[in-house]
C-alpha cells in the first residue's frame, strides 16, 4: 500500500499542468536546502571555536548546554512557519477503501522526511564527537546527541498537532508569543535565565543514558499525540464544517462606518485570517514589533552616526504590515479581480478598502509599540513621527511600486520560500523605503538635532494625510487605466 500511494502521488504530480514548473521549483528548493544544510554542517565543525570566541573564559560544553534551550526555541518558531501539515493529502485519501490508521501513519511518516528533521543532527554531531567524546567518551557523546535529537524530533510531532489544533485560533497566537517572550525575552530582559535552568539536564546526558531515554519517550508520546488527534478528526464532513464555522464573527465593526470601501476592508480582513499565506504575514508583522529590542538599548547605536538607525527601525515597526502586505497589493485579489471589474466603482472601492485596512493596522502597530517608552521618551516620538510619515507618504509609495506589473498568487500556499506574486518591483521597493525617510530627516537632524528631523518627518506626514484623497487618486486612476492588463496577467497559470 505504501508503494501504491507513492505511485499515485507521482502520477498526480506528473499529470499536473504545472509539472515542469513544479520540477524546477523542487530542484531550486532542493539545491537551497542542500546549501543551507552544508552551511549548518560547517557551523557544526567550527561550533567549538565559535563558542570559544563568543564566551571567553568559560567552557564551550557548559556554554552550549546553557544555550541549547534557545536553539529549541528558535526551532519551535521556524517549525511553526516552515513545517507543512499533511492535511491536503489526508482529504484526498480518506474516501479510499484504506485503513484510516494506515493512511495517517504513512502521512505522518512522510512528513518526518524533511530537511528540518536533520538540522539538529547535522549541527551538533561534529561537536559531540570532537569535544564531548574527548571528555566523556563515545558513549557520553552518543547519549548527549541522542537527547538533543530526540527533543528536536519531539518538536516535529508536537508541531503537527499544534498547528492543526491551534494555528487558526487566538490561542495559538498567544502560545507562540508566550514562547517567544518568556523563552527569549526573559533572558534578554534579565527576568530569569532559562538556559541555566535546563543546562543540568544536558550535562547529565553526558554521563547517563537516562536523558536520552526520556527524550525518546517524549518523542513517542509526541507521535502518539499527533496520531491520535488526526485519527479522531480525520472525517471529511468534520473538516468541511470546521472550515465553515472557524472564521464566523471575525468582522471588524469599525470598518462598517466607511461605506462600501469599509465593507471591502472587512472582507479583506476575513480573507487575511482565512488563508495561510496572508495569515503568516500577519503573524510575522506581530513578531517584528519586537524588532526595536535589538537596537534601542544597544550602546553601539546610542551615539554617532549609528543613532540615526532608529529612524529605519521606527518606520519598520509602525509600518511592518503595510510594507509586507502592501508590496503584493493587488496580487492578494488575483483569483477574483474580475469580480470588481464588473461592478460599478468596484475597483475604486477595492483600493480605498485596502488603504483603510493598511492604515488601521499601521495605527494598531503604533499603539502596540507604546511600551517602547520603557527605553525613553525619544523612542515614542520616533514611532509617532514615523507613523505619520508612513500614513501620509510611505503608503502611497509602496502601493505605487506594487502596482507595477502585479502577478497572480495562490493564497492557500505558505509564505516561506513562496515567490508567487513577487516581481522586480518587490525587490526594488526596499530602496525608496530606506532612502525616503532619511531624505527628510537627515538635513534637519544634521543642521539642528534629532527632534528637528522628527518634526520635519511628522509635518510632511500630516501634509500627506491632509491631501490623502488626491494622493490616493493617483494610484486609483493608475489601476483603472491598466485594469484590463492587470486582469489579463492574473489569468496566467501559476
Amino acid at each position: 500500500m505504501l508503494f501504491e500511494l507513492i505511485r499515485l502521488e507521482f502520477l498526480k504530480s506528473f499529470r499536473s499542468t504545472s509539472f515542469a514548473k513544479s520540477v524546477m521549483v523542487a530542484i531550486f528548493l532542493g539545491f537551497l536546502a542542500l546549501m543551507l544544510l552544508s552551511y549548518l554542517f560547517m557551523a557544526g565543525l567550527f561550533l567549538n571555536r565559535i563558542l570559544a570566541e563568543l564566551v571567553e573564559g568559560q567552557g564551550t560544553t557548559v556554554t552550549l548546554n546553557s544555550g541549547l534551550i534557545f536553539f529549541f526555541l528558535v526551532e519551535f518558531m521556524y517549525r511553526y512557519f516552515l513545517q507543512k501539515l499533511p492535511v491536503i493529502e489526508l482529504e484526498s485519501l480518506l474516501h479510499l477503501p484504506i485503513s484510516k490508521k494506515r493512511i495517517i501513519n504513512i502521512l505522518l511518516g512522510r512528513s518526518f522526511f524533511s530537511a528540518l528533521s536533520v538540522v539538529a543532527l547535522i549541527l551538533f554531531t561534529p561537536f559531540a564527537f570532537t569535544e564531548i567524546a574527548v571528555q566523556y567518551g563515545v558513549a557520553g557523546a552518543i547519549s548527549w546527541l541522542g537527547a538533543v535529537v530526540f527533543i528536536s524530533w519531539t518538536l516535529h510531532w508536537f508541531m503537527l498537532w499544534f498547528k492543526q489544533r491551534f494555528e487558526d485560533s487566538l490561542i495559538g497566537v498567544v502560545i507562540v508569543f508566550a514562547v517567544l517572550v518568556l523563552g527569549g525575552g526573559s533572558t534578554y530582559l534579565g527576568w530569569f535565565n532559562l538556559g541555566e535552568l535546563v543546562a543540568p539536564f544536558f550535562t547529565f546526558a553526558m554521563s547517563s543514558f537516562i536523558p536520552m531515554a526520556v527524550g525518546s519517550i517524549t518523542c513517542v508520546v509526541g507521535y502518539y499525540l499527533a496520531f491520535s488527534y488526526y485519527l479522531n478528526n480525520a472525517y471529511l464532513e468534520d473538516l468541511a464544517s470546521e472550515e465553515e464555522v472557524r472564521f464566523v464573527n471575525q468582522s471588524v465593526g469599525f470598518f462598517s462606518r466607511f461605506g462600501m470601501a469599509g465593507e471591502l476592508a472587512n472582507l479583506e480582513w476575513k480573507l487575511i485570517i482565512r488563508h495561510k499565506k496572508s495569515r503568516t504575514f500577519l503573524m510575522l508583522s506581530a513578531i517584528f514589533l519586537l524588532y526595536g529590542t535589538f537596537f534601542y538599548d544597544n550602546p553601539a547605536y546610542q551615539e554617532g552616526p549609528m543613532r540615526h538607525m532608529f529612524i529605519f527601525v521606527g518606520v519598520f515597526i509602525t509600518g511592518v504590515f503595510m510594507i509586507q502586505y502592501g508590496q503584493l497589493f493587488l496580487s492578494w485579489n488575483s483569483g477574483y479581480f474580475d469580480f470588481f471589474l464588473g461592478r460599478k466603482d468596484g475597483i475604486e472601492n477595492l483600493i480605498k478598502g485596502k488603504y483603510l485596512l493598511l492604515l488601521s493596522i499601521s495605527f494598531l502597530c503604533f499603539m502596540l509599540s507604546i511600551p517602547y517608552l520603557y527605553f525613553g521618551w525619544k523612542f515614542l516620538l520616533i514611532h509617532f513621527a514615523t507613523f505619520l510619515f508612513n500614513a501620509g507618504i510611505m503608503i502611497h509609495m509602496i502601493i505605487y511600486l506594487a502596482l507595477w506589473k502585479p502577478k497572480p498568487m495562490d493564497l492557500n500556499k505558505g509564505a516561506m520560500f513562496n515567490y508567487e506574486g513577487v516581481g522586480a518591483a518587490q525587490f526594488l521597493m526596499i530602496i525608496p523605503m530606506m532612502i525616503a525617510p532619511y531624505v527628510i530627516y537627515l538635513p534637519f537632524a544634521l543642521l539642528f538635532n534629532m527632534y528637528a528631523g522628527l518634526a520635519a518627518m511628522g509635518t510632511l506626514g500630516v501634509v500627506g494625510i491632509l491631501f490623502f484623497k488626491p494622493l490616493s487618486n493617483i494610484n486609483i486612476n493608475r489601476v483603472l487605466k491598466h485594469r484590463y492588463e492587470i486582469s489579463s496577467s492574473f489569468r496566467q497559470e501559476l
